[in-house]
């Protein structure tokens, strides 16, 4: 068996693979955010496995109907489909809420009373996704301090991860595009927020039941998450998920290495599809930014199928530069 076949079917064991999209609807998509698409539904499709659709909406600024309905109308456009869904995030919270009462019911979690200034102030971001390694501060108030603080604001909630020094906080897992990572959450991220002190749930939790839940096996995305697929992994376990395996994959970023967002209008699909009229020409210049098609190529979703390989994705270390519209 070579390389590739293990990576999109040994390293799920027996399960079928399962992945998802999981947009977030806080403006149109980019094309980097369809390079990640692309990606992942082609593990999927290569793997003859199920994808499930998911919009990630938990944020009150990211429940906007019209940028979730553009963003399904872009994906079929492109020829991405999926098999089961859309789930909405926004509608699932006592599913989450049931999540976070288990593990404190367990004696994992704490309230967390300190502020972004505070906490920018305390350490600088340890990684690359921007985490700050949180420093503990609030892990051991007593409940008189814990009542008075919440009488001023309300509190946020985190997860205890073990001391650097227990086993059971060491994170091992093999990527299928960067390989083996090892990650001591105690020193590369520290407690981290299930819920916010506003009342919204945390990306970490949220993502992790919903994999869960949803039966995910598969989550292909950008290597900007990378540094969260150790506590992903972690959170997992404690609620008695199998860990998906990941696959991260090279972002698209603009000639000084800014990544590309949402503000970058003359990337966002508005002006893909009035630009290019059809998605041909898109997906073949992202295929072939990874060695998937030649240059100049326009293909149907469907026809790179059976092109695409971690191989090469494995082999791509370099992020993508667009320059002027145009990968370069």
């Amino acid at each position: 068996m070579d390389k590739t076949t293990q990576q999109t079917t040994g390293a799920q064991g027996n399960r079928p693979v399962v992945g998802r999209f999981a947009p977030t609807p806080s403006g149109r998509m980019h094309l980097g955010n369809v390079f990640s698409c692309l990606m992942a539904w082609l593990a999927v499709r290569s793997a003859g496995g199920r994808l499930v659709m998911r919009v990630e909406d938990l944020d009150v600024r990211a429940q906007n109907p019209q940028n979730a309905s553009l963003l399904l109308d872009d994906l079929r456009w492109l020829g991405l489909d999926w098999d089961e869904g859309p789930y909405y995030q926004s509608k699932r919270g006592e599913v989450y809420a049931a999540a976070i009462d288990s593990l404190a019911e367990r004696g994992l979690t704490y309230p967390c009373f300190c502020t972004r200034s505070e906490l920018h102030a305390a350490t600088a971001p340890h990684a690359s996704d921007g985490t700050y390694l949180y420093q503990g501060t609030c892990r051991g108030l007593t409940p008189e301090q814990v009542a008075q603080r919440s009488a001023v604001r309300p509190p946020a909630t985190r997860l205890m991860v073990p001391p650097a020094e227990d086993p059971s906080g060491t994170i091992e897992f093999t990527d299928l595009a960067f390989g083996p990572q090892r990650e001591v959450l105690a020193q590369e991220c520290g407690d981290f927020l299930l819920k916010r002190s506003d009342g919204i749930v945390a990306y970490q939790l949220a993502v992790v039941v919903d994999d869960g839940e949803m039966g995910i096996t598969q989550v292909v995305r950008g290597r900007d998450l990378l540094g969260s697929a150790a506590r992903q992994t972690w959170l997992s376990r404690l609620l008695g998920y199998e860990p998906p395996t990941f696959g991260h994959v090279p972002l698209l970023v603009a000639p000084d290495g800014r990544r590309l967002s949402k503000r970058e209008r003359d990337l966002d699909m508005g002006a893909l599809r009035e630009r290019f009229g059809r998605p041909e020409a898109i997906l073949g210049a992202l295929a072939s930014s990874v060695g998937m098609a030649e240059a100049g190529e326009a293909l149907r979703a469907d026809e790179l199928v059976d092109r695409f390989s971690w191989n090469l994705l494995s082999a791509h270390e370099q992020d993508i530069v667009v320059a002027d519209g145009v990968l370069v």
